[in-house]
């Protein structure tokens, strides 16, 4: 991100107890455990050298003295009733990760900070939910309807925001006021800077152990001394721009719609996105723009994200059409379980192309928009890869001339690759069939002189005598599509047998120069 930390605010929400809630949360789910599940001392362990250890503790645990890093043998030696579970980080960055979609009805712009928080870029935001209090307020709530522990502090950098979030003495969520980065910084400890344990030990040792320490002291002895703790320290004071990489791109265009009561059916959710959809044309045609690929995202009110997206093959501006792609889009299946309802939806134009206005015809519709959303639909129902086209290679071997492309991507991989659409029939150019094999078949063809068209030939067992013939249209091959070094010359013929019969064959290799035995082959059928 380019915008720079002075102008910036950042929301750092850290799990404090990620791994111990989740399987809490599971035991309440499946009735597994006992009601105050919460109040049970709970560790998760892994192995450590040959040790089972605390990895993770709930707060009932730590109250007991529990910490990280203490061995199973003794923390049961000492509490016989502690319940240990397995650790799982894949599991529980699978929970981190649904939580950040939760956290995308906040912010699009939301970042990982694995192993157990967030970093939400509220920039501009906060005004929409009441204010910065009220935002953090209003997410710590859903996270502990959620049966998640968190903690929450907004500050100007991720740094100082990450700081305080952890290392800060309140529950409750703080907003370190624009600039206050200083004294919000200077009563942590060093390790707030997350430094690496061991230079955290050096600097306790010679007597700097809280960030107020050496905030004043002079920074060439420190930046000699301890590599990289100005860097930290200057990150999270704002003396540099620290980015964030969220998870997912920022959306061109954005509408949504709030519910008081959460919406069910789907004929409910159809028709909010035809509302969000007309208010986000109106955007996109202020711009001069229209829609290529168009996302809703369905927030249920147990923090799950349903996600819908579709393409199109030409920017798009019509909202009746949008709504339309969304319907074809459930009608096959695409699972939206709407749970106790959908209490936000949104609507986000993820990618967008210039659509200059066109002026269409007074007594017809436009053929070419009909037949672009006709593709939309079809590439919706079954699937982009589905729906080709055949466009054009800058080739004149026949097997190479073609290219099966998404019909919906064929303006852009036209220009891309140079492709370009079918031409219309011209009489300048030799007739070509309509169907070609996949393959050339080998035939056995009779030919008056050895240079000369067949007189007949005989292909899958079935003998043809030729009534009448065209030809020959040369072709010589690319010498570096042999695997041999040499590529033989063919002579396509067009031939019609005394049966109706009609082919497309050639002879490869010339007779005398390239070879002394040419081959026949069978490459089309002509309709």
């Amino acid at each position: 991100m380019s915008t720079s930390s002075a102008k910036r605010r950042l929301l750092s929400l850290w799990l404090r107890r990620l791994a111990t809630d989740r399987i809490a949360r599971t035991m309440r789910r499946t009735g597994s455990g006992p009601d105050d599940a919460d109040e049970i001392p709970l560790v998760t362990a892994h192995m450590v050298k040959s040790a089972q250890r605390i990895a993770a503790l709930n707060d009932a645990a730590a109250r007991l003295g529990l910490a990280p890093g203490v061995t199973v043998a003794d923390a049961r030696a000492r509490h016989p009733g502690l319940a240990v579970v397995e650790h799982d980080p894949a599991v529980d960055h699978l929970l981190l990760t649904a939580v950040a979609d939760a956290c995308d009805r906040w912010t699009p712009l939301v970042a990982l900070d694995p192993p157990d928080g967030l970093m939400l870029d509220i920039t501009g935001c906060a005004h929409l939910f009441g204010g910065e209090a009220a935002l953090a307020r209003a997410l710590a709530v859903r996270l502990a309807e959620g049966g998640l522990a968190a903690r929450i502090a907004i500050a100007d950098t991720p740094g100082c925001a990450a700081a305080v979030a952890r290392y800060g003495a309140r529950d409750t969520p703080v907003v370190v006021p624009p600039g206050g980065q200083d004294a919000a910084l200077a009563p942590l400890p060093l390790a707030a800077l997350r430094l690496p344990p061991g230079m955290v030990a050096s600097l306790a040792e010679v007597g700097l152990k809280r960030i107020a320490d050496i905030l004043d002291r002079p920074r060439a002895t420190l930046a000699a001394r301890f590599d990289g703790l100005l860097e930290k320290l200057d990150a999270a004071r704002g003396e540099t721009d620290t980015p964030i990489s969220p998870r997912r791109p920022m959306p061109a265009c954005v509408t949504e719609q709030n519910f008081a009561e959460p919406v069910l059916l789907e004929r409910d959710v159809l028709d909010t996105l035809a509302r969000l959809g007309a208010r986000l044309a109106r955007v996109l045609e202020s711009r001069g723009e229209g829609a290529r690929l168009l996302e809703t995202a369905l927030f249920r009110t147990d923090g799950r994200v349903v996600r819908i997206t579709v393409g199109t093959g030409a920017p798009l501006t019509d909202p009746a059409r949008m709504a339309r792609l969304f319907a074809d889009r459930l009608a096959v299946g695409e699972p939206c379980d709407p749970g106790f309802g959908f209490d936000l939806i949104r609507l986000s134009a993820l990618a967008t192309e210039r659509c200059d206005p066109v002026q269409g015809g007074l007594d017809a519709s436009d053929a070419t928009a009909e037949l672009a959303h006709l593709v939309d639909r079809l590439s919706t129902r079954f699937g982009a890869r589905r729906v080709t086209r055949q466009m054009l290679r800058d080739e004149h071997v026949p097997e190479h001339a073609t290219a099966c492309v998404p019909a919906q991507a064929a303006r852009v991989a036209g220009s891309r690759h140079g492709l370009v659409p079918s031409p219309r029939a011209d009489a300048l150019v030799p007739a070509r069939p309509l169907r070609l094999l996949q393959r050339p078949e080998p035939v056995q063809a009779v030919a008056e002189v050895p240079d000369g068209p067949p007189v007949r030939f005989r292909w899958r067992r079935v003998l043809h005598e030729v009534a009448a013939t065209e030809g020959p249209e040369r072709i010589a091959l690319a010498w570096w599509r042999d695997a041999d070094g040499h590529a033989l010359t063919r002579d396509y013929f067009r031939v019609e047998c005394r049966g109706g019969f009609r082919a497309w064959l050639f002879r490869e290799g010339l007779f005398g120069r390239e070879t002394p035995h040419p081959t026949w082959f069978l490459h089309g059928l002509f309709g």
